[in-house]
């Protein structure tokens, strides 16, 4: 999702998420570990538990940029006094939810 209040496509002033990227990178090196635990057939709970761990991690990346996509994008886009804009957030927003939801 972009944070130009003008609509989808354009990236000019969105939340910059590369603070994300060093925990991103840790959550990748942890899926290749578990699929080490695949590959040396490690015990079905221990892999289990490392999914479980790699899921958590992958949560709280989306609840950040989440976070960060109302504070700045949906923000800026109700700032611009533009109803059509400030819509296509929400509408944005309850597609993103509807999705999660299912």
């Amino acid at each position: 999702m972009d944070g130009n209040p003008g609509g989808a496509g354009s990236h000019g002033g969105h939340a910059d998420h590369k603070r994300q990227l060093p925990r991103l990178r840790r959550i990748e090196g942890q899926v290749r570990g578990i699929a080490g635990m695949v590959d040396d057939g490690r015990y079905c709970l221990d892999i289990l538990t490392q999914l479980q761990a790699a899921r958590a991690a992958l949560a709280r990346v989306e609840r950040e940029i989440l976070d960060d996509h109302v504070g700045a994008c949906v923000a800026a886009a109700t700032a611009s006094g533009d109803m059509a804009a400030t819509q296509l957030k929400l509408s944005e927003l309850t597609e993103l939810l509807r999705r999660a939801l299912r």
